[in-house]
């Protein structure tokens, strides 16, 4: 029983963790491409900050939409290794954003395909930001479900 109820918070923490790790590359890039418009944080408009609150949220949820394969493959990998280092993660997150960037290419009329070097880079920057914050809030622990003390049961007499 203590086993089942440790792989179950595990997945929620692991679940936790990616929508962190979602938020922040959305907050990285949103970031980056305000800066590439020359936008400084001392001269921005009221009105570009509270378009954060939207659009951090909303393109976390494409950054989570498509980085959720591969970054459960690599979420599972680490969890039965038992990788608890951050640049474990964060080479992860490299991977994962060039996966994606890897399948975008393919398909040369979609709308989210990537071409330019310096976009290209943020996107990769974003997914190593993501795979620190995964580490962050969820893979310190990874593989901690597998050591699960199993202390005897106290006896009635």
């Amino acid at each position: 029983m203590n086993r089942l109820v440790a792989c179950i918070v595990r997945f929620a923490i692991i679940l936790f963790g990616y929508a962190i790790a979602s938020l922040a590359a959305s907050a990285f890039l949103n970031i980056l491409f305000l800066a590439s418009l020359g936008y400084a944080p001392a001269q921005a408009h009221p009105a570009a900050t509270a378009s954060l609150y939207f659009s951090i949220p909303f393109v976390a949820l494409f950054v989570a939409y498509f980085g959720f394969m591969p970054a459960a493959i690599i979420i599972l990998i680490a969890e039965i290794l038992g990788r608890r280092d951050w640049l474990f993660y964060a080479l992860a997150g490299a991977v994962v954003a060039g996966v994606f960037l890897g399948l975008v290419d393919n398909v040369r009329d979609s709308p989210f395909a990537v071409t330019e070097a310096s976009a290209i880079m943020a996107v990769l920057g974003g997914g190593m930001v993501g795979g620190i914050f995964y580490w962050l809030a969820a893979g310190r622990w990874a593989g901690s479900w597998r050591k699960v003390s199993t202390l005897p049961e106290p006896s009635e007499s």
